[in-house]
C-alpha cells in the first residue's frame, strides 16, 4: 500500500513486482507522502521507507489515514481479502474513499467489490497497469481506468505520477475488461510464436532462420522482441511475467466471456497452453519460456540452453 497524508493517498502491493514498488518510488518521489503497508519481501519495503514512507500493518490501518487507495496485488482473491474482514480497508469506516484496483482483475468481482464499496459509502475504480518494468521506474507505464468522469478527474493527477498513457474507458469494470482483452493479445501472440518456432524446428530451419525472417519483416513487434530475447539471447529476465498470472488472466476472460455469452475458441485455446505448462510444475518460468515448454513437448531440446525443468 501507499498512502498521503498532504494528498491522501496510499497503496497496498505485491512486492514481488518491480512494476509496483516502481510506481511507489514515482508517487513518493512526486509529492505524496507515503504510507505502505509492509510484505515479507522487505528489501522495496525498507527502500521506500528510506524515500520517506511510513510502514503500517493492515489494510484497515492503512485505510483509515488517507483518501485514496491503490491496490497492486496478483488478482481478485487478494483485492476481496485486503477490501474483507475485520482487518480490511471496508472495516476502516471511512467515508468517501477511493479505491483504484491497478491489479489485473476478474470484472465479475470488480462489481462485486463496486457494491460493497458503496454500502460502506467507499469507492472503488479500476485502473490496471500496462507495460513494463522499465517504464514504471520512469513513470511512463500505460493504465485503462474504468470510473464515472467526476472520480476520474480525482484521481487524474496521481494515477499522472506513475502513468504516460491515461485512457478513461467508461464506467467502473471497463479498465479490467480491456486489460484482459489486451493481454489475451499478448499471450495469443506468445502462444503462436511458441507453435511456430517448434513447426520451424521440426521441418528443419533453425531458430536463428525463424528470427532473421520473422524479426525483420511486418510481424515483428515490441512484443516479439522481448519474447525473442529469451529463445535468442538466452535472457530470461527479458519479460517477467510468470506462466501462473497469465493463465490467471485466460481464466478471468473466459469467465468473462461466458458471462455475456461470447464465443471464444481461439481464446480457449491460448488458456490451455499456460494451464497445460501450470500443470506440469512450470508456474513461476516467465512466458517467453513457452517457447522451451512447447519445443520439449514435440521432442525437441529447449528453445535455449538455459531452460531447466
Amino acid at each position: 500500500f501507499f498512502s498521503s497524508r498532504r494528498r491522501h493517498t496510499r497503496f497496498k502491493c505485491d512486492w514481488s513486482s518491480d512494476v509496483c514498488s516502481s510506481d511507489l518510488k514515482n508517487i513518493v518521489t512526486k509529492g505524496y507522502p507515503l504510507v505502505i503497508m509492509g510484505h515479507r519481501n522487505r528489501e522495496p519495503v525498507e527502500r521506500l521507507i528510506s524515500l520517506g514512507a511510513k510502514e503500517v500493518h493492515s489494510a484497515k490501518a492503512l485505510a483509515s489515514e488517507c483518501d485514496i487507495v491503490h491496490l497492486c496485488v496478483t488478482g481478485s482473491p487478494q483485492v476481496e481479502a485486503l477490501m474483507n474482514g475485520p482487518e480490511g480497508i471496508l472495516a476502516s469506516g471511512k467515508k468517501g474513499l477511493i479505491v483504484i484496483d491497478c491489479s489485473t482483475s476478474n470484472p465479475v468481482s470488480t462489481h462485486q467489490m463496486v457494491e460493497l464499496a458503496s454500502q460502506h459509502g467507499m469507492h472503488f475504480i479500476d485502473a490496471p497497469l500496462g507495460r513494463t518494468p522499465v517504464e514504471a521506474e520512469a513513470g511512463t507505464l500505460d493504465t485503462m481506468v474504468g470510473a464515472s468522469k467526476e472520480l476520474f478527474e480525482k484521481v487524474k493527477p496521481v494515477l499522472e505520477c506513475w502513468a504516460g498513457n491515461i485512457v478513461h474507458l467508461g464506467p467502473v469494470g471497463l479498465g479490467h475488461t480491456m486489460k484482459l482483452i489486451n493481454n489475451f493479445l499478448a499471450m495469443g501472440y506468445a502462444a503462436l510464436f511458441s507453435e511456430a518456432l517448434s513447426i520451424a524446428r521440426k521441418a528443419g530451419l533453425t531458430q536463428a532462420q525463424f528470427h532473421a525472417v520473422i524479426g525483420s519483416g511486418r510481424m515483428r513487434s515490441p512484443f516479439y522482441d522481448t519474447f525473442m530475447k529469451r529463445t535468442m539471447d538466452g535472457d530470461e529476465n527479458a519479460h517477467k511475467f510468470t506462466i501462473s498470472n497469465a493463465h490467471k488472466d485466460m481464466r478471468y476472460l473466459s469467465s468473462l466471456a461466458n458471462d455475456i455469452g461470447a464465443l471464444h475458441p481461439i481464446q480457449s485455446m491460448v488458456k490451455n497452453a499456460f494451464a497445460s505448462m501450470e500443470a506440469q510444475g512450470y508456474a513461476q518460468k516467465y512466458v517467453p519460456m513457452l517457447a522451451d515448454f512447447v519445443a520439449t513437448q514435440n521432442g525437441l531440446a529447449p528453445s535455449h540452453a538455459k531452460w531447466s525443468a
